[in-house]
């Protein structure tokens, strides 16, 4: 078998292995929902009394009285299709709401994934070269706090101090044009990232290290390569798999990690929308909230396995082997 014939055929597997993935989890997330306690139709009626022919009426209207399997066929059936059904909440059409609120959602992101390749990344690369150093210790000692801080410690501290106390941003809403929404997103941003920037920092830090102590590393020093050159073109180059592909996993899957932070600033993103939809069992727009998280992990996944071996040429050459 020729190399882009082994290519075409790792990249069908792939996309296989995603289908699968996508249906079992559509699968799982219906289920779960499904099996969820509280009635939807007694919400439907909010909070007025209504006897059983009518919650009888209202099952029937959105076909809640259907078995649980034609139920799951009509809603994959929609979803492959582009229907992903109608929010009993707000009266809309599922797709039309989360699409409201993804931009708010994607840029919350975007900055958090900004802050983590630029600190977490950076952290990472001076400690390893400082191994041992009191700057090396200082950074580790922050990792270590930010790993254990959750989410909503981080949003409430941030927002006591930067937000109330010193009032340099804004500690709730969305805000209206680029710079005000860019600087609404300051604060959410660096609570959801602090987490994610210590593992990196850890990933980014270990990866390094190994590759400094790699014999073609010492020789090239030995030689009187420049350091700075060394670490440019040998030792960072050779350290960005794990580092891309961990960063890369992460940032797929803040979509879920948004509704802690969006909540906690007021924020009308995606996350907080998903908040609400499980609170008021609006079972069609968690749904698809959840599908949407899970594709776009499964996704980032398959492109990150297929990237890797253009990042690391060791792996292209590896499999060529095999």
């Amino acid at each position: 078998m020729t190399a882009a014939a082994a290519r075409a055929a790792r990249v069908l597997r792939r996309l296989a292995g995603m289908a699968a993935t996508l249906l079992v989890t559509s699968f799982l997330v219906f289920s779960s929902l499904f099996l969820a306690p509280g009635d939807p139709a007694s919400f439907l009626v909010k909070g007025r009394s209504a006897g059983p022919a009518e919650l009888a009426e209202i099952r029937r209207q959105y076909g809640f009285d259907e078995p649980f399997l034609v139920r799951y066929w009509h809603w994959l059936e929609g979803v492959l299709h582009g229907d992903l059904g109608r929010s009993h909440l707000l009266h809309q059409d599922v797709a039309s709401v989360i699409w409201s609120r993804l931009p708010a959602s994607l840029l919350l992101i975007g900055v958090s994934a900004l802050m983590i390749a630029v600190v977490g990344i950076g952290s990472g690369v001076v400690g390893a070269l400082r191994r041992g150093s009191r700057t090396d210790r200082s950074l580790m000692l922050l990792v270590t706090v930010g790993a254990a801080a959750p989410a909503f410690v981080a949003a409430l501290l941030l927002r006591s101090v930067l937000g109330v106390q010193l009032g340099w941003f804004p500690t709730i809403g969305n805000g209206t044009g680029l710079l005000d929404r860019l600087h609404h997103v300051v604060l959410p941003a660096a609570a959801l990232s602090v987490t994610f920037v210590a593992l990196v920092t850890r990933v980014t830090r270990s990866a390094m290290l190994d590759e400094l102590r790699r014999e073609h590393v010492e020789v090239a020093l030995s030689r009187g390569t420049p350091r700075r050159t060394v670490v440019r073109r040998h030792v960072l180059r050779n350290a960005l798999g794990p580092i891309v592909t961990v960063s890369a996993l992460l940032v797929s899957g803040m979509l879920v990690s948004t509704a802690i932070v969006e909540t906690a600033f007021g924020m009308s993103g995606v996350g907080s929308l998903l908040v609400q939809s499980v609170d008021q069992l609006d079972f069609q727009v968690a749904q698809a909230i959840v599908l949407l998280v899970v594709a776009v992990f499964v996704v980032v996944n398959a492109l990150v396995d297929l990237v890797h071996p253009l990042i690391d040429p060791r792996m292209a050459a590896a499999g060529s082997a095999r």
